[in-house]
């Protein structure tokens, strides 16, 4: 996808993904293109699925989610139908901030945020733990944040020159 990319699309996305509020006015001045241009352009990249949403960034910490845990979860069936149904149904959780199907030892990486031990527990034992065809849970809980990121990393994409023949 990032080959259907021209450097000006690189450039949107890279302004966008840091401040999704920026007016197409001033991403035309940033980029050295027109306002109407600029338009058209980001309204490619939703259509294409590229730009999927804008969102609001909120500090977990200021509403009061001051515990973070990553939670593998190891299912008995791996079936499709036993994969799917697991994470349609833990996806629904509110607790529940991301959803990853893995490879290796452990099925499924939860990423859980709650207001305390308390609150993550309750999740746990009365949500979690009842949905059918769990066979191990494990719970890492989060010490410190090193980094955060939202902005996936851009570059342009490298092409190849076209060699000259005949010359050394």
């Amino acid at each position: 996808m990032l080959d259907d990319l021209d450097p000006l699309d690189i450039r949107l996305l890279q302004l966008l993904q840091h401040d999704a509020k920026v007016t197409n006015k001033e991403l035309a001045d940033k980029v050295g293109m027109s306002v109407t241009a600029v338009y058209e352009r980001i309204h490619s990249l939703e259509a294409r699925g590229v730009i999927r949403r804008y969102v609001a960034l909120v500090d977990r910490e200021a509403i009061g989610n001051h515990l973070l845990a990553f939670t593998i979860v190891k299912v008995k069936e791996h079936s499709k139908t036993a994969l799917r149904g697991f994470e349609r149904e833990a996806v629904k959780f509110a607790e529940v901030m991301e959803c990853y199907h893995l490879t290796g030892q452990f099925d499924f990486l939860l990423k859980v945020a709650s207001h305390d031990m308390k609150e993550y527990n309750a999740f746990l034992m009365d949500r979690l733990a009842t949905l059918p065809n769990i066979a191990g849970v494990e719970t890492m809980f989060v010490l410190s944040e090193g980094k955060v990121e939202t902005a996936y990393a851009l570059d342009l994409p490298v092409r190849k020159k076209k060699s000259k023949r005949g010359r050394s």
